[in-house]
C-alpha cells in the first residue's frame, strides 16, 4: 500500500470522526498503527489533517464567526450580543497553556495505541457520568453561555490533549456538568475548534519544520483535502446527531473499539 493511499484512508477516517465524541486523534493513531504509518512526521500529519475537517465547521458557522469578529473590532463585548470573543479566548487559553508546557511529552508519550485505549475508556466514563448527572440547565443555547462556563469548558478541553479523550467528548461533558444544554455545549465545542486546531497545526508545522520534505508536505495536503471533503459531506448530519443522541451511546462505541483493538493488536 502506497503512502498516498494511507494518507487518503486516514483523511477519510478523520473526516468521519472529527464531529463525533469518539476521538478523531485516537482513531488516527490506532489506524496509523495498523497501516504502519508512524514516526515523528506522522504525528504532525495526524494533527494537521484534523484542520481539514475542522474547516468544514468554519463554513457551517461562518455567520457566527463574522458576528464575533465585527463585535470584536467594535470592542463590543456586551453579553446582550450573545457569544463574543471573550468566551472564545477563555475557552482556548487553558489548553493552549498546557499544550505549550507539555507538547513534547504529549507527542512522545501519548501518541501510541495503549495511551489511546486508556483515553477512550476514561473519556467514555466521563461522558456517562456527565450525561447521568442531574444539573439544572442555565444555558439552553450557545449565546446563553456565561464566562465562567466558557472557562470551565476550556479546562475540560485540556483533557483532549490526551489522545482518546476526544475534544468534543471532553468539552460537551464539561458543558453538561457546568449547566449547559447538550446542544449549547456542542455548538460551542465546534465554534472553538477552528482557532484551536488552526493554532495547533501551525505550532506543530513550525516545530517539525526540519522533518518536512516535499513528499511529507504532499501527503499532508492529500490527507487535508480528503478530510475536508469527507467532513463537508458528514458535518451537518453528524453535528445534528451529537446534539440529539445521548452521550452513553458514544461511550459504548468507545468501549467496544478499545476492546476490539486490545484483542486484535495488543494481545
Amino acid at each position: 500500500m502506497t503512502e498516498a493511499i494511507k494518507a487518503i484512508i486516514l483523511g477519510i477516517i478523520e473526516g468521519l470522526t472529527e464531529f463525533l465524541p469518539v476521538s478523531s486523534t485516537g482513531h488516527l493513531i490506532l489506524a496509523g498503527d495498523l497501516l504502519e504509518f508512524e514516526g515523528e512526521a506522522a504525528v504532525t500529519f495526524k494533527i494537521v489533517i484534523q484542520l481539514g475537517a475542522v474547516m468544514a465547521v468554519l463554513l457551517l458557522y461562518w455567520k457566527k464567526y463574522v458576528n464575533i469578529g465585527i463585535n470584536m473590532l467594535k470592542l463590543d463585548f456586551s453579553k446582550s450580543k450573545g457569544l463574543n470573543a471573550i468566551h472564545m479566548i477563555l475557552a482556548m487559553v487553558p489548553a493552549l497553556v498546557v499544550y505549550l508546557l507539555f507538547k513534547d511529552t504529549i507527542k512522545s508519550q501519548l501518541f501510541g495505541p495503549k495511551p489511546v485505549l486508556i483515553g477512550l475508556i476514561a473519556g467514555g466514563l466521563l461522558m456517562i457520568f456527565a450525561a447521568r448527572s442531574r444539573r439544572s440547565v442555565t444555558s439552553e443555547t450557545v449565546d446563553g453561555l456565561n464566562y465562567t462556563q466558557a472557562f470551565g469548558i476550556g479546562l475540560f478541553q485540556c483533557l483532549a490533549l490526551w489522545p482518546g479523550f476526544s475534544r468534543s467528548g471532553s468539552t460537551i461533558s464539561g458543558g453538561l456538568l457546568l449547566g449547559t444544554s447538550q446542544k449549547a455545549a456542542a455548538d460551542f465545542t465546534f465554534l472553538i475548534s477552528v482557532p484551536v486546531m488552526f493554532g495547533a497545526s501551525l505550532l506543530d508545522l513550525y516545530d517539525s519544520r526540519d522533518l518536512l520534505s516535499s513528499d511529507t508536505l504532499t501527503l499532508m495536503l492529500i490527507g487535508f483535502v480528503t478530510s475536508f471533503l469527507v467532513a463537508m459531506i458528514a458535518v451537518v448530519t453528524f453535528i445534528k446527531l451529537i446534539k440529539r443522541l445521548r452521550l452513553e451511546w458514544f461511550a459504548l462505541y468507545r468501549f467496544v473499539l478499545a476492546g476490539l483493538f486490545y484483542v486484535i493488536v495488543i494481545l
